[in-house]
């Protein structure tokens, strides 16, 4: 092992083997990547759709991070899981590629962000993926799929493809939304749609085996380029720096391998920082970049005085409801009985087809909605006025920002809501040991799912080292719904669900005469507060510890990414997202990465860390 590189990656995951992937294509850099977990991207567990549940209940899959108790989620703790593998959790997570809109993606540059906007990213999503449109047979299972636009194919390495486990539950979830005029009529991937649709997958076309950054980047042509390094079973401890003319300038990073040696290496032009949102606020402050107060009581010499590292933290809390389906309709609950499963896996080893080959689930996006349908713009000022009119305690900053996302969720054309419709039980109990707990049903009977999730909450959280140990995890405060403001938007996301429940063709598929879990309707806004409470989740779509704005509007990256007071830490990965992207984040992620390559060749290019946007 070299100890000087150009570029030293921390991190393998999502962003990490993109941005070492594309610099490697010149052969004068040498780039480093680190990761602390192993290579696991032949692992059944992790290379079949179908067993994606059962990896979250394997620590050498995940970082099994847990939350402080949630006050206003009735002091649960909840869980974290990120990847812990090489191709981090694009290797882990459940597949579905959601992309963000256009007023979603614009608001970054509004929040004072130049150069961040739709158009700007939209390249990146097109390089990063190539989509595969849906077989004629997948059409017609779910009616036709007409706004599909297979002009936007992408010539990315990541695959996107629909797989062919859908049925009649997805055909009546799409007629459903037909029947609430909600039918969808763009592309979600032009950056406007309204309505139920079907995601593609990051699952390879014909192969149905898990497209990850590790199978689409780190190709074994790519693996065997002499200017690229990929350290597994490593951990970073801190990043190495020196100071001129009060400046902060990486040098390298400070590492122990799995047998405890611990070395430093060098790098000569950036240290890029891809651990992820909770992983890269921590090995800045354990590098003294963060709160001097937290750092100095840890004994940690401050470099960076910048309270806002491991601030302002987003997710997409997602809640869960499930209903017992009819004899005759699908649900993948049928796999509980040890006869069905063991057939399903064999049909999958052997053919590569069957219950394990997919997910078979879709969803929509709706804009504010309640028991009575998607609300009226003045029902919406209403709720807004309600919470947002008189807020004293806010800082300018935090006006500011509140007024941008409640400019988004006013709008008609902006999906508030994500809901999913789920091919089986997903169980919610108060405090789950594993995630693979939640997929255990707790029903003797077959159920099907709808989960709601709200895409731009009000409510921010925080993550912080304890220790100036890096194997102590930080401790993770998502801080969920302490803007009442989301509870109250959740609690009618519930509504909404009743109203989807109780719409033929969806309704036909429901057995009135079993319960459902949880067995309360959610028509009452306190009861389905309370159902929020109890069954909600993370969606694992954490965002914005470290987040791309003006150090003075609370930043911790500039719109180059380039950590502020630094001139060579760089943050690529979803810790720098200055607003949470609707939907599942990946897409977001991978798109930022390929952008955060083409920065680092143009500045390399032109002899100097930062280069204007424009």
């Amino acid at each position: 092992m070299s100890e000087s590189y150009d570029y030293i990656v921390v991190g393998g995951g999502t962003s990490g083997l993109v941005v070492g992937t594309r610099l490697t294509e010149d052969p004068d850099v040498r780039v480093l990547v680190i990761e602390a977990g192993a290579d696991k991207r032949k692992d059944p567990s992790l290379e079949t759709p179908g067993l994606v549940a059962g990896a979250y209940a394997d620590d050498r899959f995940i970082w099994p991070f847990r939350s402080t108790a949630q006050t206003e989620l009735n002091g649960r703790h909840l869980r974290q899981d990120t990847g812990k593998v090489l191709g981090g959790s694009s290797l882990t997570n459940f597949m579905m590629a959601m992309f963000p809109s256009r007023t979603n993606l614009d608001t970054w540059g509004k929040m004072g962000n130049k150069g961040w906007t739709f158009d700007d990213l939209a390249p990146y999503f097109q390089k990063f993926s190539t989509s595969h449109p849906p077989s004629k047979a997948i059409r017609e299972t779910l009616g036709g799929l007409a706004y599909y636009q297979e002009d936007l194919t992408g010539s990315g390495p990541v695959q996107l493809s629909f797989d062919d486990q859908y049925s009649v539950m997805n055909e009546k979830w799409f007629k459903t939304f037909a029947e609430l005029g909600l039918e969808m009529k763009t592309d979600p991937r032009t950056g406007r749609a309204i309505g139920a649709f079907q995601n593609s997958s990051t699952i390879e076309s014909g192969k149905n085996t898990r497209s990850s950054s590790v199978t689409a980047y780190y190709t074994e042509e790519v693996a065997k380029r002499p200017n690229f390094k990929v350290l597994t079973e490593t951990t970073v401890q801190k990043i190495t720096t020196e100071t001129r003319d009060g400046l902060v300038i990486a040098t390298g990073v400070e590492v122990k391998d799995k047998d405890g040696k611990v070395t430093t290496l060098k790098a000569n032009k950036e240290v890029i920082l891809a651990a992820g949102t909770i992983r890269t606020p921590q090995l800045l402050e354990l590098s003294g970049i963060g709160d001097r107060d937290l750092l100095e009581s840890l004994g940690i010499d401050v470099l960076i005085d910048n309270p806002n590292v491991g601030e302002h933290m987003q997710d997409h809390l997602m809640t869960s409801q499930q209903f017992p389906v009819k004899k005759g309709y699908p649900s993948a609950d049928g796999l509980r009985d040890p006869e069905k499963f063991k057939s399903a896996f064999e049909q999958y080893a052997s053919t590569k087809q069957g219950p394990l080959s997919g997910m078979g689930t879709s969803v929509a996006y709706v804009p504010l909605a309640d028991r009575n349908g998607v609300m009226t713009q003045a029902d919406r000022k209403a709720l807004f006025d309600k919470y947002l009119a008189s807020a004293p305690t806010l800082s300018p900053v935090q006006k500011r920002e509140y007024k941008l996302i409640r400019e988004l969720l006013e709008s008609e054309m902006e999906p508030a809501i994500q809901y999913l419709c789920f091919p089986g039980s997903l169980t919610v109990t108060p405090h789950p040991d594993t995630l693979t707990d939640m997929f255990t049903s707790h029903a003797p009977y077959d159920c099907i799912g709808i989960l709601s999730l709200f895409n731009h909450p009000f409510s921010r959280g925080n993550v912080h080292i304890s220790s100036k140990d890096v194997s102590v995890p930080p401790t993770w405060n998502p801080n969920y719904c302490t803007h009442p403001l989301d509870l109250e938007i959740m609690a009618r996301t519930v509504g909404f669900v009743e109203k989807i429940v109780n719409t033929a063709p969806y309704k036909d598929m429901i057995d009135p005469e079993l319960k459902r879990l949880p067995d309360a309707t959610g028509d009452d806004l306190e009861v389905a507060k309370e159902i929020v409470r109890g069954r909600s989740v993370s969606c694992f779509h954490i965002a914005g510890t470290c987040r791309m704005l003006p150090r003075e509007l609370g930043g911790v990256v500039d719109e180059h990414l380039i950590v502020h007071g630094t001139s060579n830490i760089r943050i690529i990965d979803a810790s720098m997202i200055p607003l949470e992207p609707l939907g599942n984040i990946q897409t977001t992620v991978y798109a930022v990465a390929e952008r955060a390559a083409d920065f680092i060749k143009q500045s390399r290019k032109a002899g100097r860390t930062t280069l204007p946007i424009r």
